[in-house]
């Protein structure tokens, strides 16, 4: 096997909100990718206007470097479990990665799935401890957990032998010891040079590629993105693309262009290791391999875990549906998740109920939300079921996914979150106190137990607790589980909420609606204090009669409503209800709107 030493693939992993994003931006700048002159936005790869708004990185994307005449590719991957296809992708790319780790939080869950996957994949690993600079940093605490992971994850010898740096990636520093005087990234970069190796290839290999992203160009159609791993082509040679069906199908490739810092430039020629943009290429997959005609020969496509959760996608049937929204078609609806799967290896789709609705199997809810949100942003309509869990059969026994659930929470919180957990078939496995103030423990739960929890556990902890979560195992199916012990108020007929109605209705349960909001008869207004559905009238007009004035007790107080969010709509919902997504409204409803047919 032969190296190309010009070139270094690198991915970053990470936990969500360890910096990963910021230290690629002072990379960027370091290099000299920007001028002085030119104006560099704040976490440049989160381009995507979610990822901009939620703080996260939820698509895989690349840029480059150069220092001391070699080329660094850096491959940004998400930090949360539900994106772990894109994570998987990434890494097939990359030779090496950078483990970014908070110096006060430490290796958290997410941190644990990502590090376990580049494991697999004999990724050399540079541990980089972040944040150096908080007050409550533990950088050697934090080493040992590290080490202490590693060895968790059955680590060979070799893999525990990890260069270890400490960095504030905000500021763009970096140094090889805690106490040294930093001042810039370079002894990263030296340390990536040194020991993430060149990619490896067989001289006598003809060119083969795999697809591992797929982008659109207005200018150049579709891209297919991945990394050469043998030989060598030009801009004009004859190329195949071999997908699912072994039968190598000809392509025509307008142009070949490389990552330059963030942007991309056209080459002439790629050589084995590169990370590659082909342009024109009509029908392509994640995990195709593109070769020469001459000796077509294809790669081990790619493999992802497989979906835990399934949610129905259809057509809006609410008396509103088409107001708000461009596109309200199945036929449509259908299109996009086409598109969707295109993209995102790790979800998958199948029509039911005649056409009119789709089931959608993905990782998790978060997965789930970021896919329904952005195709409202999109102009679509839809109504989306309650997440669904996906059950497996083993050796003739019914099994459930099992999550490894991480909670760092205030102490006092410690009794209402084991009590609540316990009654959604939790199991207790770990508890550290380090007498600060706070506690972290973890669980072994179903993923059902934990669909609609996130919301309970905020309000139990007043917002200071932090959850997450990774997919443990399967085991035989724990029990049932009491998700919501609530009703609905659901409104009786169609119409625009009046305050009179709504005072009267708030002894009832908390509302979802304000005055002058319309309603339709299904439509949930609010969560019932008891344990069944009730109908209401949430439209109802004051009498007048000559006895009072019509203005008497006008000013009627309501109790604040807070605003529905896709996340929490989701949790809410039961397996009879469906959350009705528009681009300007989500409102909640019952599947079957009429009162007499519910019944």
């Amino acid at each position: 096997m032969k190296q190309n030493d010009q070139i270094r693939n690198l991915a970053i992993i990470a936990h969500v909100d360890h910096g990963k994003t910021t230290l690629i931006d002072a990379m960027l700048q370091q290099s000299g990718t920007f001028k002085s002159h030119e104006e560099m936005n704040e976490r440049v790869m989160d381009n995507l206007d979610l990822e901009k708004e939620r703080g996260i990185t939820i698509a895989s994307k690349n840029c480059s470097v150069s220092f001391n005449g070699k080329k660094i590719n850096l491959i940004d991957t998400p930090g949360h479990a539900d994106f772990g296809g894109e994570v998987e992708r990434a890494l097939k790319m990359a030779d090496g990665a950078i483990l970014l780790v908070d110096s006060a939080e430490g290796p958290l869950p997410q941190t644990r799935f990502v590090l376990k996957k580049a494991l697999e994949s004999h990724l050399k690993i540079i541990l980089v401890i972040n944040k150096i600079d908080r007050k409550d940093a533990r950088a050697q605490e934090v080493l040992n957990e590290v080490y202490d992971l590693f060895i968790d994850l059955d680590a060979s010898e070799d893999q525990i032998e990890f260069p270890v740096l400490y960095a504030i990636g905000r500021d763009g520093i970096a140094k090889r010891n805690i106490d040294d005087e930093g001042t810039d990234l370079k002894p990263l970069l030296e340390t990536i040079v040194e020991v993430v190796p060149g990619p490896s290839y067989q001289e006598q290999e003809p060119f083969q590629m795999l697809v591992t992203n797929l982008g659109y160009s207005d200018y150049l159609g579709r891209l297919a993105i991945g990394r050469v791993f043998h030989g060598s082509a030009k801009k004009n040679d004859q190329l195949v693309c071999i997908g699912k069906d072994p039968k190598p199908r000809a392509l025509k490739v307008n142009q070949l262009q490389v990552y330059e810092g963030v942007q991309i430039k056209p080459v002439d020629q790629i050589d084995p290791g590169e990370i590659v943009l082909l342009s024109g290429i009509e029908e392509v997959e994640i995990g195709d391999t593109i070769c020469t005609a001459i000796a077509s020969k294809a790669l081990p496509r790619i493999t992802v875990d497989e979906p835990t959760v399934a949610m129905s996608f259809g057509i809006n049937t609410s008396p509103l549906a088409g107001r708000d929204g461009k596109w309200v078609q199945s036929r449509k609806i259908w299109e996009r998740l086409e598109k969707e799967v295109l993209h995102n290896v790790a979800l998958q789709i199948e029509k039911t109920g005649g056409g009119e609705e789709f089931v959608v199997k993905g990782r998790g809810e978060l997965q789930m939300a970021i896919l329904i949100e952005t195709m409202r942003r999109e102009g679509f309509e839809l109504t989306v079921g309650r997440p669904k869990i996906i059950f497996k059969e083993k050796d003739g026994v019914q099994t459930e996914p099992i999550e490894h659930l991480f909670l760092d929470v205030p102490e006092d919180s410690v009794g209402v979150i084991t009590e609540k957990l316990a009654q959604r078939q939790g199991k207790m496995t770990n508890l550290v106190n380090h007498g600060t103030g706070r506690v972290r423990l973890e669980f072994s739960i179903p993923t059902r137990g934990l669909i609609g929890y996130r919301s309970e556990f905020l309000t139990d902890t007043k917002g200071m607790g932090i959850m997450n979560s990774y997919l443990h195992d399967y085991e035989p199916v724990r029990g049932e589980i009491v998700h919501r012990v609530t009703g609905s108020l659901v409104s009786d007929r169609g119409g625009s909420t009046l305050a009179y109605a709504l005072f009267n209705l708030e002894p009832r349960g908390n509302l979802f609606v304000v005055p002058g909001e319309e309603v339709y008869e299904g439509m949930i207004v609010g969560e019932h204090n008891r344990g069944n559905d009730l109908n209401v009238n949430p439209t109802k007009a004051k009498k007048l009669t000559n006895m009072r004035a019509a203005g008497k007790d006008e000013n009627v107080v309501l109790s604040p409503v807070l605003p529905m969010t896709l996340e929490r709509a989701i949790e809410f919902i039961k397996d009879d209800e469906q959350v009705e997504v528009t681009p300007k409204n989500i409102r909640l409803r019952k599947k079957e709107l009429t009162a007499v047919k519910r019944k």
